[in-house]
């Protein structure tokens, strides 16, 4: 969680069937514009459905974040296995909707997750890759701590390429995320 004085007091919990409206929140063109624009209903019904496979079958953790205050959902953190480097890693994104952006909510929901990630000893990276041009989520990666391996062409979604800088975050040190924003 944040230390910040105006941080929104927000927690993590696991993706479920009725969490596929707030996937379409979090579609909205000002949410997407650097993933490669919205996407159409039918992917994100399939989405929904992966963020639901990835929960029930371990390869990762998908969540939604809640506002402490109100316990309206805020947007979603989560990360899932992918290989990188030729190693075996967890990638992760996360997404705030726009009236809790600002708030550390990004920062805390991420620091959670990590959290979840670094209970369970699979892995020993977890990377995150933003856009070059995503300054809030480039903060994020470097308030929390990870390291940055420098500027990568990435396909996100099939068929989109863009500009991300490869952050990794090393799981298995014992130095904890930073508690301050």
């Amino acid at each position: 969680m944040s230390n910040r004085t105006n941080a929104l007091p927000v927690r993590i919990e696991l993706w479920t069937e009725s969490d596929l409206d707030l996937l379409r929140q979090v579609n909205a063109p000002e949410m997407t514009e650097h993933l490669g624009g919205a996407e159409t209903d039918q992917k994100l019904q399939t989405r929904h459905r992966h963020y639901l496979a990835i929960n029930e079958a371990g390869t990762g953790r998908m969540f939604r974040v809640i506002s402490n205050v109100d316990q309206t959902a805020v947007g979603t953190v989560g990360y899932w296995e992918r290989v990188w480097n030729e190693e075996d890693a967890y990638e992760m994104g996360w997404a705030v909707l726009p009236p809790y952006q600002g708030k550390g909510v990004g920062s805390a929901a991420a620091r959670a997750a990590i959290a979840q990630a670094r209970s369970e000893q699979k892995r020993k990276y977890m990377y995150a890759f933003p856009s070059v041009d995503n300054l809030a989520s480039n903060a994020i990666c470097q308030q929390l701590g990870f390291t940055w391996m420098g500027e990568r062409e990435f396909e996100y979604p099939k068929g989109n390429f863009m500009r991300c800088n490869e952050w990794r975050f090393d799981l298995l040190t014992e130095t904890e995320c930073p508690a301050h924003d």
